[in-house]
């Protein structure tokens, strides 16, 4: 039988902190999703000024970096760089903002964020999962 690390609360709450510290201090208003390593949501912040669908999006780049077992980033580079037949995978959300959270090389879980520019929501997110890795 295997084992496998899992995102706590404590974890959870570690990461929307860091994440907002991050965006709050470059005055970025965004969404924060955090999911497991099923895609599935365990936790949703929306800051002050994010647009409402900047939820939405958050939620499925977190889903996707989840389920895809890499930063969302990977699927949108592979699609502008024409592999658009990747446009019908049963996935939503396919734009950077998405990234994983590995421990001991398992995903275990992912942050999703929407409401600023492509680098920015990937800095923000970086900052979220390093918090607790």
């Amino acid at each position: 039988m295997q084992t496998k690390a899992i995102l706590a609360l404590a974890d959870i709450n570690k990461i929307l902190d860091a994440a907002q510290k991050e965006a709050d201090s470059n005055a970025w208003p965004v969404t924060i999703a955090v999911a497991d390593d099923g895609g599935h949501l365990l936790a949703l912040r929306r800051l002050d000024g994010a647009a409402p669908f900047s939820a939405e999006v958050a939620t499925h780049k977190a889903r996707s970096a989840a389920l895809g077992r890499k930063e969302t980033q990977v699927f949108e580079e592979m699609i502008n760089g024409g592999r658009t037949a990747f446009v019908s995978a049963p996935l939503q959300g396919l734009l950077s903002g998405g990234v994983p959270v590995i421990v001991d090389g398992q995903v275990i879980g992912s942050v999703g964020i929407s409401g600023v520019k492509p680098e920015q929501d990937v800095q923000i997110a970086k900052a979220g999962v390093n918090a607790i890795v």
